[in-house]
Parts: structure tokens; sequence; C-alpha cells
């Protein structure tokens, strides 16, 4: 089973993911995606964090089917970016991925460095059996 969690007592999401997502059933923790083609290894969309985004995305897809789940499965995300003034490029893909109205909920952060020196690395954690 999979809630959105909604609350007027709190700051409304301004993004594609929710406040908060309760879940039942068993999880699913996928490990940081980083935009490797997974065919040669090599880093995809060199200085462009949409591609990156595109293919982490893909990637953990990827995982989730796996895994026996899919993106609607997934109840938390945490996006680490390089540079947070890539974060509406980076969003907008993102929303492509998660509808907004049943989103996960969502962290996004700027750190100093990722694998690879990439620009984006995306993580999440799913339930399999929600949709």
């Amino acid at each position: 089973m999979r809630e959105v969690i909604r609350t007027n007592q709190a700051p409304a999401p301004v993004g594609p993911y929710n406040q908060a997502i309760a879940a039942t059933g068993k999880f699913v923790f996928v490990a940081g995606q980083i935009p490797l083609d997974p065919e040669t290894g090599a880093i995809v969309g060199e200085g462009d964090v949409a591609v990156q985004t595109e293919r982490s995305l893909q990637n953990l897809k990827a995982i989730l089917t796996a895994a026996g789940a899919t993106l609607t499965d997934v109840v938390k995300t945490t996006v680490f970016l390089k540079n947070m003034n890539d974060f509406a490029a980076m969003n907008a893909v993102y929303a492509q991925y998660f509808d907004q109205a049943q989103a996960p909920a969502r962290a996004a952060v700027e750190v100093a460095r990722l694998p690879k020196d990439v620009l984006v690395e995306i993580e999440c954690i799913a339930v399999i059996g929600n949709s």
C-alpha cells in the first residue's frame, strides 16, 4: 500500500515530489545512479545535466524493473547535484519520470564532488507491490 501524505501545516511541494509517502511492503533501496552507459561504461552527457539526469533515471528505472518494481513504487528519492544552479534543468527531466500528483518524497542537495566528476546522482527507495 502506498499513500500520499499532504498537510497544509507544512509548505506545499514546489516540484514533482510530495511531502511524504506512507508505504507497506517489501522495500528496495537503490544505490545512487550516475550517468554511466550500461553497455560502454562511459559517462554520457559531459557537461549537460539534463542528459546526465535522463541517463541516471534510466539506470534507476532498469534496476527497479530488475527488482520487480516500477517508478510508481518509488516512495523517496535523493538527488545529488554538483551545482544547485542545475536544479531547474534536472527538475524538468525528473518531472518526465514522476507524475507530480503521485511523485515520491524527495531531497535535492548540492555536493562538492560526485563519482567520476558527474553532475548528478540519484538514489531511491521503493516498495514492491504498490503499483
